[in-house]
């Protein structure tokens, strides 16, 4: 497996791998956000669904409520200390079939105590990524919309894999907005 260069994103992202496309890194009074050396760093996007304890609610992954999330379209989401929000990238991707991709959280935010949950994407998997932000902080933590959030990075495999994500019909393809876990 080879982590892909600058170049081989570029000739991918005219295919559609990654679409809305950022040719060069924008940096100019934002976090940055664009095709970089051995990447690609994502926005987020202005949608955000920030966890709440409000009803004393219990996370579960097989029986996921919506009650313990508010939901806003702001361009500057709070996050609560020690708390996540749930948001999507601006961009929407369409892994090859023979790429696997990882996502890392960007260092801007890693220095003030915010993560971005690291995720795969697998071969053949297509739709906006959905992003777990936490504030690791005791105090209140802003993220700014159609700003970087994550950079992307891509691993050619060095043969085709034998099922992909497209094949199993997992779960998560497809999707569009903030997707909540499913069962």
């Amino acid at each position: 497996m080879a982590i892909m260069s600058d170049t081989w994103i570029r000739e991918q992202a005219q295919h559609g791998m990654i679409t809305p496309f950022e040719e060069r890194m924008k940096r100019e009074s934002i976090i940055s956000y664009g095709l970089s050396s051995y990447g690609y760093d994502c926005r987020v996007s202005d949608e955000f669904m920030i966890f709440t304890n409000v009803d004393n609610a219990v996370v579960d992954p097989k029986n996921f409520s919506t009650e313990s999330f508010v939901t806003r379209k702001t361009d500057v989401c709070i996050i609560p200390p020690n708390s996540f929000v749930l948001a999507r990238t601006v961009e929407t991707f369409k892994v090859p079939r023979d790429v696997l991709v990882i996502c890392l959280g960007k260092s801007t935010y890693a220095r003030c105590g915010l993560i971005v949950n690291v995720t795969p994407l697998e071969p053949e998997w297509q739709g906006q990524v959905t992003l777990e932000i936490s504030n690791t902080t005791p105090l209140p933590a802003k993220v700014y919309a159609n700003e970087g959030i994550a950079q992307f990075l891509f691993f050619k495999g060095s043969s085709i894999c034998e099922i992909s994500y497209a094949d199993r019909a997992g779960k998560y393809m497809d999707q569009k907005g903030v997707t909540l876990p499913r069962m």
